[in-house]
């Protein structure tokens, strides 16, 4: 085997071995998994604590991660805490179109980010509830930044 072949095969094997979904605190690329359709109500997602949520780079490999989620009133909310010292918050304001996984299925879907105090309060007390926290997670766009989903357009 030529050395480009040995290079390429080992390139794939790190790849795999390395997994291309996220796990715990790692990171991972593409989420598989069957695309459904989204829900009008996403009340089910109570029942997980962690999600997968993909998006695009700007190297053209996608990186998803895990996230906590919280449902008010039927509608999905994720957060990233400390997203100043994270890529990927970034990377969502510049391309919203980003993929969920929850449990096996995988819903395309696009991220709308909150900035009103008064929408972001419910959700905060959600997470609290849901995650059992002393208290809500910030709403200091430098400690917490949460985002709606919602369908993707067209």
């Amino acid at each position: 085997m030529g050395r480009l072949a040995a290079g390429l095969v080992m390139f794939s094997a790190l790849i795999v071995s390395v997994g291309c979904e996220p796990q715990d605190g790692r990171p991972g690329l593409w989420l598989g998994g069957d695309v459904s359709a989204i829900p009008a109500d996403w009340s089910f997602s109570r029942a997980y604590k962690e999600i997968a949520v993909q998006v695009a780079t700007p190297y053209l490999l996608p990186h998803s991660v895990t996230v906590w989620c919280s449902e008010v009133d039927g509608e999905l909310y994720i957060a990233a805490s400390s997203p100043d010292s994270k890529n990927w918050p970034g990377w969502v304001r510049d391309d919203p179109d980003v993929r969920l996984k929850i449990d096996i299925k995988i819903y395309e879907v696009t991220l709308e980010e909150l900035t009103d105090a008064d929408v972001i309060r419910p959700v905060q007390m959600a997470y609290a509830e849901k995650y059992e926290l002393s208290e809500p997670l910030s709403a200091d766009a430098t400690a917490v930044r949460y985002w709606l989903v919602t369908p993707r357009a067209g």
